[in-house]
Parts: structure tokens; C-alpha cells; sequence
């Protein structure tokens, strides 16, 4: 919200500028304005983008990029407001502060990440994607050096390069991560199987893993910047790190998903 009122306030100092200085008439002098306001956050991911440039993309970090960090965290904001998201969330007072862990929740729609990403940003969530998602120009490099990863589903070994390289962010206290055990967003209500695999990722880190539920981001059809369209975030429980050792990894991914679809149920019932 205050990058996004800085770039106003920038925009309408240079609309009077137009009016005064350039002796614009006042259509002509807020498109100007208006171009300066794109123009504005067009820069804001150019520098994020010239920093990312520093971080090799071909390879796992060692270090997060700490302004590439920042960038993300700020960067999900400016979207989160643009899509007019009011974030609802329950249970963060759950979220382990003493040790690094895996997020894991159901998926629902593109906006599902904005929330986490914006809301849960002091707790440096970084997120495994699919390889699309990297590619985005300018915008993969960037969270790429903030400390995303891509994983490839239809490739068994790279998939496992990436869940070696996500369990060793958790053991080298890089960042959190976060997956969506579904592998992409469910058309429907209904949650789809999970990929047990990625879960392999706490068990081979040894942390502990938070389960989260999210409804609601599926009523966003597009932006409508301020709308106020609520997601609700629930923070389930935490399953401890003996636990989530000591349990195989399909009877895992069963009792997460179970709990996921108790608390649907609940908030949704038949709905």
C-alpha cells in the first residue's frame, strides 16, 4: 500500500507539473500522469530485476538475494492490493519461530500465493513453482534470487534435484518453503490427489510441517483493484518433525489432505 501510494503521489506532483510547467491542458496532463504512474512500477521491477542479474539462475542459492527478497514481498503486495484481496487469517500464531519448516496447503487459484507471499512475509515463505512460472520475464529471475524453485513434474530425476535443493534451503536456514502437494490449481472445489513426493522435502530436512486451508481465492475472476474480495487463510496445525519422520510418506500426504478436507467441510459444508 505505500509503494503503491509513493507512486501516486509522484504521479499527481507530476500532473501539476504538466499543468503549470508544461502547459498541458488537463486530459492531456493526466495521461502524462498516468504514464508516469506505469512508468513508475515499470522501473520498480527493473531495478529487482538488474539486482536478480548478480544471482546465477541456472543453479540453487546459497544465500537469498536480500533485496530480491524485499522486492517479492513488496512486489505480492502491489498485487494483492491491484486484485483487491482482504486476506482473513486464522491460526499464524501456530507458525514455528524457532526452526524453519515446510508450508503446505491446497490450491485453489493463481491469487492463492499472494496472500501467503504478502501476509506471511516475516516469515520468509518462499515458494516451489512450476517451471512456467520462472520464466516469466523479469519476474522469475527475481524470485528466483529471493529463493523460489521450479520443479518439474513430468521429470522424475529433476523433480528430485528440486526436492533436494528445497530440503537443503530448510537445513542451510536459507527460508521456509512452501508447496502445494495438488501440482496446480483444482477447477473445482474439490481438492485433487497430492504428489506425496514433495513432501519428502520436510523428511529429508527434518522439520516440522504447517498445514494450511484456503477458500475463497476462487471467487477472483480478475483484478478489481480495492474491491475487497475476501480469501480466508487457515492455519491448521504444526506436525512436528519426529512425526513427519517417523511416517511414511503416502500415510503423510493422506492425513494432511484429510485434515485439509475436514476443515472445508467445515467452513463450506455441502456448498
Amino acid at each position: 500500500m505505500i509503494t503503491i501510494l509513493c507512486f501516486a503521489l509522484v504521479s499527481l506532483g507530476a500532473l501539476a507539473l504538466f499543468l503549470t510547467v508544461g502547459g498541458l491542458s488537463f486530459v492531456p496532463a493526466l495521461l502524462c500522469a498516468l504514464g508516469v504512474f506505469l512508468l513508475l512500477h515499470f522501473l520498480f521491477v527493473a531495478f529487482f530485476w538488474v539486482v536478480s542479474l548478480t544471482v546465477p539462475n541456472d543453479q540453487p542459492l546459497k544465500k537469498q538475494n536480500a533485496i530480491c527478497r524485499f522486492g517479492t514481498g513488496v512486489g505480492f503486495g502491489i498485487l494483492r492490493i491491484y486484485a483487491g484481496i482482504r486476506p482473513q487469517i486464522t491460526g499464524i500464531e501456530l507458525l514455528p519461530k524457532d526452526s524453519r519448516f515446510l508450508f503446505v496447503c491446497n490450491h485453489r487459484s493463481m491469487f492463492d500465493p499472494i496472500v501467503v507471499a504478502d501476509r506471511l512475509r516475516d516469515y520468509n515463505i518462499m515458494f516451489i513453482s512450476k517451471p512456467a512460472n520462472m520464466k516469466i520475464p523479469m519476474g522469475g529471475r527475481i524470485v528466483h534470487a529471493a529463493g523460489y524453485l521450479a520443479i518439474d513434474r513430468e521429470n522424475a530425476r529433476e523433480a528430485m534435484k528440486t526436492i533436494q535443493a528445497a530440503s537443503d534451503y530448510l537445513k542451510n536456514d536459507i527460508c521456509n518453503i512452501a508447496v502445494y502437494p495438488e501440482g496446480t490449481r483444482s477447477k473445482t472445489r474439490e481438492m485433487l490427489p497430492f504428489h506425496a513426493g514433495s513432501l519428502k522435502i520436510a523428511q529429508k530436512a527434518g522439520v516440522p510441517i504447517v498445514v494450511a486451508c484456503v477458500h475463497g481465492s476462487e471467487n477472483i475472476r480478475r483484478f478489481r483493484p480495492f474491491s475487497g474480495q475476501k480469501v480466508f487463510l487457515d492455519i491448521l496445525e504444526v506436525i512436528p518433525a519426529e512425526t513427519v519422520c517417523a511416517l511414511r510418506t503416502p500415510a503423510l500426504s493422506d492425513q494432511i489432505r484429510a485434515r485439509i478436507q475436514q476443515q472445508l467441510d467445515l467452513v463450506e459444508g455441502d456448498a
